[in-house]
């Protein structure tokens, strides 16, 4: 997400190592160009003038200390005003069951999938017991997706193909839901390719009716100020209670992202990052500015380890690393557990030093031939890899999809690894891992 600004916003400050003191003259040109990259991710242009504005006031008159460079301290300015820009502080829903919350937006937003993987999360983190209600009449494609999404994640789910009164639909579903034990209605609404007066009249009517104590606007960050500016009529017509940033992944701008709570004053409360039922958030405004600023995110990437990654299993790995008995078994667990916390290039992002590295398809790729060729060894050889050689290793390859020189590249790199573990087992290494393991809390 915001690779581009966060790139050239690091580009920008460059120049300021070295000063003894910000002043107007020689922090102007990297604003200058911070302005630049700001206004080339589709912020709005007075969201971007004023936050330049704030950012210069603060700046100018600083004394550097020796501990402290002058590039750091602009970063933690406009770090500081990132996190003003985007909101403060984390905007939570309401706390309280039962919780209605209305999801609204244009079609092709990702209104339905952001539904249910709203469903999910409130499950798994928050302990609610959801219930899907589909109320877009119009669409029974629609209805059918969120049927699928419930029943993958196990959660409950009301339609009613033949009702055309979606107030109707709202009502009973939330009765029905409610005596199979749901505490948390999420209405899936219908929505238009533009904004019209059916569509404002329909949700006005549904709010009226079910009064929801969230009604979320899902909007597509990609469509920049566009966004926004949906954003600002949906607001003035049902008063939204907070706003679901969609598709950050694959934007290369992302400044509505930016633009949308100054603009609009609504709250951005979740974002989604990937097609995975998974890859949604709580939006923090403090998380998002840090890797916009290349500083990293480990405050999530702990709590996406914590959620993916079993501690038994963890724990063991580890031991077996420690005594040097870690095998290519063990690598494929460690692997796998990996996985599941995402893709490599959204660890990545939220890995202190790591934004402007740039890791996509062509990594994920190498990754999957590794396990591909892992798979298709025998457990013995896993076990034993010294066993690999001759027609082993062409079978392993013709089974893997790949070459031997690929299965060789992968036993070359085990066996480094292999060394530094034996390494690791004498008392400097066992201090190295006391060291990490009191700063893990272990």
């Amino acid at each position: 997400m915001l690779e581009n600004l966060t790139q050239k916003i690091g580009q920008a400050l460059q120049n300021l190592k070295g000063e003894k003191k910000l002043t107007e003259s020689n922090i102007s040109d990297a604003l200058k160009e911070v302005r630049q990259a700001l206004l080339s991710a589709d912020v709005h242009f007075k969201v971007a003038k004023q936050f330049i504005q704030d950012v210069e006031a603060k700046c100018v008159g600083q004394t550097i200390t020796q501990t402290v460079g002058a590039r750091e301290q602009v970063i933690k300015i406009i770090n500081d005003a990132l996190v003003e820009l985007l909101g403060s502080t984390s905007s939570s829903l309401e706390n309280k069951r039962p919780l209605k919350i209305m999801m609204i937006g244009l079609h092709g937003s990702g209104k339905t999938t952001t539904s249910g993987k709203l469903a999910r999360l409130l499950k798994n983190k928050d302990n609610y017991t959801p219930a899907l209600i589909a109320c877009d009449i119009y669409r029974p494609a629609a209805i059918d997706q969120l049927k699928t999404l419930a029943e993958s994640e196990n959660t409950l789910f009301y339609s009613d193909r033949d009702e055309k009164d979606v107030t109707k639909i709202a009502k009973k579903g939330m009765a029905e839901t409610k005596s199979q034990g749901a505490n948390c209605f999420i209405f899936d609404t219908a929505g238009r390719l533009q904004i019209d007066t059916d569509l404002v009249s329909e949700i006005k009517r549904l709010k009226d009716s079910i009064m929801p104590d969230e009604i979320l606007l899902v909007a597509d960050a990609a469509l920049g100020q566009e966004a926004v500016n949906i954003a600002q009529i949906f607001h003035e017509a049902v008063s939204c209670t907070g706003i679901v940033l969609t598709k950050l992944d694959g934007d290369a701008r992302g400044g509505a992202a930016l633009s949308m709570k100054s603009i609009t004053g609504i709250p951005i409360k979740f974002m989604g990052t990937g097609e995975k039922s998974d890859a949604f958030e709580y939006f923090h405004p403090d998380r998002i500015a840090s890797r916009i600023l290349g500083m990293g995110d480990v405050v999530s990437l702990v709590e996406k380890a914590q959620e993916s990654i079993d501690q038994n299993e963890a724990e063991r790995l580890a031991k077996r690393m420690e005594k040097a008995e870690f095998n290519l078994d063990d690598f494929l667990k460690q692997m796998q557990q990996v996985k599941k916390m995402g893709s490599l290039g959204s660890i990545a992002s939220m890995m202190p030093g790591m934004s402007n590295v740039s890791i996509g398809d062509k990594e994920e790729k190498k990754m999957a031939h590794t396990e591909a060729i892992i798979l298709s060894m025998t457990a013995k050889e896993r076990a034993t890899p010294r066993l690999l050689r001759g027609s082993r290793l062409t079978r392993i390859a013709n089974g893997s999809g790949t070459k031997v020189s690929d299965v060789n590249a992968l036993l070359k790199q085990f066996s480094q690894m292999q060394k530094m573990m034996r390494m690791m087992r004498g008392s400097k290494g066992k201090q190295m891992l006391n060291a990490m393991r009191s700063k893990m809390g272990g």
